[in-house]
């Protein structure tokens, strides 16, 4: 599918000030506590006891009143560049490669964006026409294809050419299509290993979700399982045995075996379920720690490590309390970066960055003063240093049109302009000759 240049980007966005970080610990070797309640300053030092769950205020309330529906609002292109992905547990496939482009879904449109983070005047390379609505992106880097789910279906790109090629629709299609987080259609996707499958969580109204199993050299839909209710994300293991799906309003993760198709449910509620639909303390995103457990943030305030093997469930304290929605690891596995969206339900404290040293459970606290909705890690080819980016489009009112840039070694803040509320962000590896 072919389409226009983009439009002129937004002007710049002023440069963030740093401020001040918080840095404390909880060793990772210990057994799990249970988070700790009462936590009332922004940045508090995790507790050492071990505690009840809290549970969710009565008066907390995350919700599910539909937003209006927002059409799209651009005219996407399609240039001639080449790409490859990855990211852990997320893109599969080769990891060498210096990591250098970013693709971001405009969840307010109909595009995926190719941005170069590094140019803070015109970041935006390139727009893809996807499919309406799109909330994920995922990369298999020995093809050079990224697919993305939208309202519509899985879209298929080709990187090198900068278009889709195929639109998968799903066995489960939305009988209206939407723009905002409550929409039925495509959520969470990711790719298998040897390039075979997709997999993709599709929000069904009035019932649970489904996972697709898409086999890509038919392009259809082979096989499906039931779910939770709305998964923000899905994750996929190193061997693409098994996907694991957050799903948000269930307070669940399903684990799927992906030969047999068969799902294993597992309740992950630190803070209990009390509340429902309308809690807040409910995950959100997740990330596969090299060990093979899952990482799950709730409220800046309890970190739920899952065993997918065992079922079994470890809690260990978080400091930033706040209400956490992305989370994401470093290409090494050492650092957890998670994105607190502010005081909501039991946290108190307003947006901020967590940085969580995986082995030692060290954590910098690093305010922000906008609203993101995802995080992944990138390193800026022009100089060689590590950054985090935290997309703008975050899933309920106080989004914006663009993404921060957090440099990992000063802290520096800074904004760069990408339209249509962009979602989801994955690193692009620069082509290798």
């Amino acid at each position: 599918m072919h389409s226009l240049r983009k439009p002129a980007v937004l002007a710049l966005l002023a440069l963030l000030p740093l401020a001040g970080l918080v840095s404390c610990t909880t060793p990772e070797d210990q057994p799990g506590n249970q988070p700790s309640s009462g936590v009332s300053a922004t940045e508090a030092a995790p507790s050492g006891g071990t505690t009840e769950p809290d549970q969710p205020s009565s008066d907390a309330s995350e919700s599910q009143s539909q937003p209006a529906s927002t059409p799209p609002s651009t005219n996407p292109t399609e240039a001639s560049s080449s790409g490859t992905s990855t990211s852990p547990r997320k893109n599969a496939g080769d990891a060498s490669g210096k990591l250098e482009l970013v693709l971001a879904t405009e969840a307010s449109s109909n595009a995926l964006a190719v941005i170069d983070p590094g140019n803070r005047t015109d970041p935006v390379v390139d727009e893809i026409r996807v499919g309406a609505a799109p909330w994920d992106v995922t990369v298999h880097a020995p093809t050079q294809r990224a697919y993305v789910s939208t309202a519509e279906g899985v879209a298929v790109v080709d990187l090198e050419e900068r278009r889709r090629t195929a639109l998968i629709p799903y066995s489960h299609p939305a009988g209206t299509i939407s723009f905002d987080e409550y929409r039925n259609g495509g959520t969470g996707i990711a790719a298998g290993p040897d390039g075979r499958y997709v997999y993709v969580a599709v929000v069904v109204a009035g019932g649970n979700a489904v996972l697709e199993k898409i086999d890509l050299a038919s392009e259809q839909v082979v096989d499906n399982v039931d779910v939770g209710l709305r998964p923000f994300d899905i994750l996929i293991s190193d061997d693409g045995s098994e996907v694991y799906t957050i799903d948000h309003d269930s307070f669940t993760v399903h684990i799927v075996d992906t030969a047999a198709m068969t799902a294993n449910r597992i309740e992950v509620a630190p803070f209990g379920t009390e509340g429902g639909l309308g809690s807040w303390e409910k995950p959100h995103y997740a990330a596969v720690r090299e060990d093979g457990k899952i990482l799950l943030p709730y409220q800046g305030l309890a970190l739920a490590v899952l065993d997918p093997g065992s079922g079994n469930i470890r809690i260990k304290d978080m400091s930033a309390n706040s209400h956490q929605h992305g989370t994401g690891l470093s290409p090494d596995g050492s650092t957890l970066a998670v994105i607190g969206t502010g005081s909501f339900g039991n946290a108190t404290g307003g947006p901020n960055l967590t940085l969580r040293k995986v082995a030692t459970g060290e954590e910098k606290i690093i305010p922000l003063d906008r609203l993101h909705e995802t995080v992944t890690f990138w390193t800026d080819p022009g100089t060689g240093r590590e950054k985090v980016l935290l997309s703008g489009g975050y899933t309920r009112a106080g989004y914006w049109n663009g993404i921060t840039v957090v440099d990992l070694q000063s802290y520096e803040q800074y904004g760069i302009a990408v339209p249509n509320r962009p979602q989801t962000i994955v690193t692009v590896p620069a082509a290798r000759s």
